[in-house]
Order: structure tokens, then sequence, then C-alpha cells
């Protein structure tokens, strides 16, 4: 996962509870998670039980598994809106990147 103090991503889109919960669902896509683990992302139980149902609803997550109490939620990477926001996501990192790779060139 790329993790900064500053996210290029939430600087476009917005930082703000619901996108930093979608940027880790993003980072972390290939996996699934509890509300537990959702707390990395910066958001409290408060807004994370209210957030995760209506993320549900919107089919930007869907349910997984079970273990044991909690329940496990991942990305829904066939969701079009998803699909963009990943795109966007992933575009964003690459810009970065190369802008990074750019200022070693130049400074070796």
């Amino acid at each position: 996962m790329f993790m900064t103090d500053e996210s290029i991503f939430l600087d476009y889109v917005g930082d703000n509870p619901r996108m930093r919960l979608l940027q880790y669902f993003i980072e972390g896509r290939d996996f699934d998670y509890t509300l537990t683990d959702m707390l990395n992302a910066g958001v409290s139980w408060g807004t994370l039980n209210s957030m995760v149902p209506k993320f549900v609803e919107l089919e930007l997550i869907v349910k997984t598994r079970k273990i044991g109490r909690a329940t496990l939620y991942k990305l829904n990477q066939k969701n079009e809106a998803v699909k963009h926001f990943m795109s966007l996501y992933d575009k964003l990192i690459l810009k970065t990147l190369e802008s990074m790779q750019k200022k070693v060139v130049v400074a070796a």
C-alpha cells in the first residue's frame, strides 16, 4: 500500500471521512476488512458505523464473509463508480511517482 502523510488522491477528491475510507479500500483493494481494521483509515468508530451500511447500499463495498461476530468487507471492483475512483487513484499515484523519478534523475 502507498501511504504518505499527504495523499495526492485526497488533495483531488477532498479530505473527508468518506474519501479516506474509500482510499483505504482502494489501497487494499485485494483484501477484506473488519470494522476494526477500517479504523486505520483515520475515521472514527461512530462515523464508520454510519458509513459502512451506506457504502454497502451504494455497492461500493460488499460483505465477503464472517469470522466469529465480525463481518468482513471488500471493495466492489465491479462497480462502475469504484472503477473510476481506482483509475483516478492509480493515475495520480503514477503521476506522483513519475514526478519523483524526474527529480531523482535531475539531482543525479
